[in-house]
């Protein structure tokens, strides 16, 4: 979802929701298929993740530099000291470029020693799936924690542009 014009607060909250809900639904296939042993390829369910990678806008790229501020507008000179070093910068609503890829961890799972399973080789050990439930877990619990904090931001800043309307 994007909002146009200078209501780009809202942008970043509602792409992080995105982010969020997209890592919980990969979360959630792998708790799934936690217990999988063999997949359409024969090989066990391997944990898949999101990584997510963004190129930085100017803005970002001014800010991290050092040595550079940003320049307030004032109505009368004498309110804030002006220094000869100041740079300015632009805020602007643009959005980095996110790239969202889902990743495949190629770790191996557990040899688990069940002879009689259709799976066990030769000597009757099975390749369990390489997906920890618990780990799986704490980043479901992490990922909730992040869609609420940007879905609270995003209420903030809504609540922000409904009292300003309100003057």
């Amino acid at each position: 979802m994007k909002v146009l014009g200078s209501l780009f607060g809202l942008n970043f909250s509602s792409r992080g929701m995105s982010i969020q809900r997209k890592k919980m639904d990969l979360i959630s296939q792998n708790i799934a298929n936690a217990d999988t042993v063999r997949t359409e390829t024969g090989e066990p369910y391997k944990r898949k993740y999101i990584k997510v990678e963004t190129e930085q806008n100017s803005f970002a790229k001014n800010l991290s530099s050092e040595g550079q501020m940003l320049k307030l507008s004032t109505t009368k000179q004498g309110h804030i000291a002006v220094s000869a070093a100041q740079k300015d910068i632009s805020i602007s609503g643009e959005l980095e470029k996110l790239s969202l890829n889902e990743m495949v961890d190629q770790k191996q799972g557990d040899l688990v020693h069940m002879p009689d399973h259709p799976d066990a080789n030769e000597k009757g050990y099975v390749q369990m799936s390489n997906v920890s439930v618990i780990n799986e877990m704490v980043d479901m619990i992490a990922a909730t924690r992040s869609y609420e904090a940007n879905l609270q931001a995003l209420n903030a800043a809504k609540q922000m542009i409904k009292d300003s309307l309100e003057i």
